[in-house]
């Protein structure tokens, strides 16, 4: 009896202290370099978009801004998610700014009548962008964001060049 209490008390002290070495708030989800224990940034990461600047902190700038909300009649969610591309925001009051090598960025969310949507669109509908960057958004939402891509990537333009695009995400 004393041994399995031994057990149980080692193995619960043993997760406890591991889980204070992380902060339960922090939403980055990009890990650490090893180097000093410093969080490693967007930029960091094999194959997040080159677009990102190295010292911002996207998803807590983002965590702080509002979801923009948009109701509709429509249903289909390629219709809603060009709404939310839209609607996206463009200043930094509903944006974060996120440079680009030719174009900036707004990184935003949108909510389509309770469907949240990560927004990242150009300053206007006529500023278009490769869109390998909406590919790539896609696939890093989480990071951009701190939530869950829950479909595909949306975007408003061509098949070459695009103004914006959209995911819908999951942030339960």
């Amino acid at each position: 009896m004393l041994a399995v209490m031994k057990k149980i008390l080692l193995s619960s002290i043993t997760v406890l202290a591991l889980a204070a070495c992380e902060d339960p708030y922090n939403r980055e989800g990009v890990g650490f370099t090893g180097i000093d224990g410093e969080p490693r940034t967007i930029s960091d990461v094999p194959g997040a978009s080159a677009f990102l600047p190295p010292a911002t902190n996207v998803p807590a700038e983002l965590a702080v801004l509002p979801a923009i909300p948009v109701a509709t009649d429509e249903t289909e969610l390629g219709k809603v998610a060009r709404l939310a591309i839209d609607n996206g925001g463009r200043s930094d009051r509903d944006a974060v700014l996120v440079s680009g090598s030719d174009t900036n960025l707004f990184l935003s969310t949108v909510s389509v009548n309770g469907t949240l949507f990560g927004v990242l669109r150009t300053a206007s509908n006529g500023a278009k962008v490769d869109n390998t960057i909406g590919a790539s958004f896609g696939r890093n939402a989480e990071q951009f964001t701190g939530c869950l891509p829950a479909g595909e990537v949306y975007r408003k333009g061509s098949s070459e060049r695009s103004s914006g695009f959209a995911v819908a995400l999951n942030c339960s």
